[in-house]
């Protein structure tokens, strides 16, 4: 036995061997990585979502590196600190008020925490198949769970956190009729560990309104979706009025850092000792070096070109699976979107359990590996695009991937 368990970190890191060989990454930069043998593979992976820059990103690696040269942890406040809570707050409306810590699941422990304080409650909804971290409460309901499907009229329960079906107008009005106390509901403005199923028209607003009804604060947790659809959260984008929101991964270009963001009111009970808040490397310098580095770069990034070139990836992907006689489609954005052997794309975690393919979604990752094509190897995995996947990068994707379909 090795003394890493399992060989990872991180459970979604694990990756099938080809031929006996195990992978592993030596480098990576831009939209490419290459495996400890120095073959080249344009990613799709990107970090789970990591950056929106690519891979060791020239400005961001010098900020960080010169913060991390000059002191990794002075102990007290450094300048930075506000300069990047000022810089991410332009990016985040009325949720001006920033805290930072190191990852996504502390961000919205952290939220959770508020808005019980705000509150009064104790209870929080998160939604079925969701994945808002690895932290014990929120963990529960993750996609694949059983109780994420949510069968009959149950409603799961656990630790104080319930379950709530994504899309399902009904099921949110029900939820506050049988529920009087809850303190907030957290939500990702795509449910994007459930393969990506974005949200119907009208039903984070909807969503919004009903726990603003019934005194319950809404937390966004962007910490995927943050910066990936426009400069600022997809959720507001796409209808959802949020108390507090949680961001991450894009934010830092790869450097851990991540955020807590709220409202004035709200956040002002840190400063008041009623709500516990701690961190030795939380707002780190080369934290807060990348933030700003990052932060830059994306105010004047041409999101509706990247979207424009990802939305044509996925149909040029649905019609050359088309010319082999294999019915696909995707859902999600052209930022980050899943690929399902559907012609019908799901539109609920129900219906994307129906049409998950674990056996062909791994034997297409095996393939498309052969090709120089890095993706994720299960049925709910994503295609993350970037500012830095070129022209170069997006055709060898689509030649890796015609190739692969040709192996099927």
């Amino acid at each position: 036995m090795k003394h890493l368990i399992g060989g990872i970190s991180s459970g979604g890191r694990a990756l099938p061997e080809i031929d006996g060989q195990a992978f592993g990454v030596g480098r990576s930069e831009g939209p490419w990585l290459w495996d400890e043998q120095g073959v080249r593979y344009v990613d799709t992976a990107m970090g789970f979502g990591a950056t929106m820059l690519g891979h060791a990103q020239a400005q961001v690696v010098a900020a960080s590196s010169a913060a991390l040269r000059n002191g990794p942890m002075p102990s007290f406040a450094h300048a930075d600190e506000e300069s990047a809570a000022a810089a991410l707050a332009r990016f985040t409306g009325e949720l001006s008020q920033v805290i930072f810590v190191n990852t996504g699941s502390e961000a919205v422990h952290l939220a959770c925490r508020t808005a019980r304080v705000v509150t009064g409650r104790t209870r929080i909804a998160k939604f079925a198949a969701g994945y808002d971290g690895w932290y014990d409460a929120v963990a529960f309901g993750n996609a694949g769970q059983p109780a994420a499907l949510m069968a009959g009229n149950e409603r799961p329960e656990q630790d104080g956190m319930l379950l709530l079906r994504y899309n399902d107008f009904a099921d949110a009005e029900q939820l506050f009729r049988d529920c009087s106390d809850i303190a907030a509901v957290v939500v990702e403005p795509v449910l994007a560990n459930a393969g990506c199923i974005v949200p119907a028209p009208g039903y984070l607003k909807h969503l919004s309104d009903l726990a603003h009804a019934n005194g319950a604060l809404v937390i966004l947790d962007e910490v995927l979706m943050g910066l990936r659809l426009h400069p600022g959260l997809s959720g507001t984008l796409l209808g959802a009025e949020a108390d507090l929101a949680t961001v991450g991964k894009a934010i830092g270009s790869g450097v851990p850092v991540a955020a807590l963001v709220g409202k004035p009111q709200y956040m002002e009970l840190f400063e008041q000792g009623k709500i516990i808040r701690a961190g030795t490397y939380s707002g780190a310098p080369p934290a807060c070096a990348a933030v700003l580095a990052t932060l830059k770069q994306l105010a004047s990034a041409d999101y509706p070109a990247l979207l424009a070139r990802g939305d044509k990836l996925r149909a040029d992907l649905v019609a050359a699976f088309a010319q082999k006689g294999i019915a696909v489609s995707t859902t999600g954005y052209g930022s980050v979107f899943t690929l399902w052997r559907s012609a019908t794309p799901p539109l609920t975690y129900a219906e994307a359990v129906q049409v998950a393919d674990s056996d062909w979604t791994l034997a297409l990752h095996k393939a498309l590996r052969r090709q120089g094509v890095m993706t994720m190897p299960f049925a709910f995995g994503r295609v993350y695009l970037t500012f830095a996947h070129d022209d170069e990068a997006l055709q060898m994707l689509l030649d890796g991937y015609k190739a692969a379909i040709a192996l099927l």
